[in-house]
């Protein structure tokens, strides 16, 4: 959507497309979120306790889910697009909703930091920087 959006604004298309009805909800984490919940795991968390409570897994999510339309609204602000936003219904949604449950590692003393909005323009910063083609 990132792409889909930014190449949008760029060649000052009308509106952008998205796939499905925009009413699945997903769950985003911000890499750098994940990268300090594995920190914590190692420092933190002795993994035969883990292994001896029966735990195989533990999440990580930031607790906040956004449906698909909102999450285009939210990349279309912070990327400036003042087009118009049409769901193609045509197209599949997908799973409805992939929500984690962060309870453990909340337990263990870890949870996210960084909201959606941050994460996103973030994520849309270093796009820019780092794009290989243009659109």
């Amino acid at each position: 959507l990132i792409n889909k959006i930014h190449c949008a604004k760029e060649k000052e298309l009308p509106s952008v497309q998205v796939w499905g009805s925009g009413k699945p909800l997903r769950e985003f984490l911000y890499v750098d979120d994940l990268a300090k919940a594995i920190i914590h795991c190692l420092k933190e968390i002795n993994s035969k306790d883990i292994y001896d409570q029966g735990i195989s897994h533990l999440n990580c999510g930031s607790h906040n889910e956004v449906s698909i339309k909102e999450l285009a609204v939210i990349i279309k602000n912070i990327i400036k697009y003042k087009g118009e936003l049409s769901f193609d219904h045509s197209k599949p949604d997908g799973t409805f909703r992939k929500k984690m449950d962060n309870s453990r590692m909340e337990s263990m003393g870890f949870s996210p930091h960084t909201s959606l909005e941050i994460g996103i323009e973030k994520t849309y910063n270093w796009f820019i920087n780092n794009k290989k083609e243009d659109c």
